[in-house]
């Protein structure tokens, strides 16, 4: 599973071919022992994470959204995709 960004220790990666359990373009959030499956709108689809680590992701994602819909468009055709510039 590549990795898009690491900021905060929450590590963001997206999974090639992943389009058939969540069915919306989304990349997956580590923290800690917390796992989730996060909508590039910012949608929690999957798992948990803390509120804090939550926000931070969504955040990441709002200034990011159109380098995450061209990596999801890739990942789903498994074309390699770039990494995102970290949260500062």
């Amino acid at each position: 599973m590549p990795e898009l960004s690491r900021f905060y220790n929450i590590v963001v990666k997206m999974i090639y071919s992943d389009d058939s359990q969540h069915h919306k373009p989304h990349f997956h959030v580590y923290y800690n022992e917390y796992e989730a499956a996060v909508g590039v709108d910012g949608e929690l689809l999957a798992g948990k994470l803390p509120v804090k680590q939550f926000k931070l992701v969504q955040a990441w994602a709002a200034i990011h959204e159109d380098e995450l819909y061209s990596a999801w468009n890739k990942a789903v055709k498994n074309i390699p995709f770039g990494r995102i510039e970290p949260l500062k």
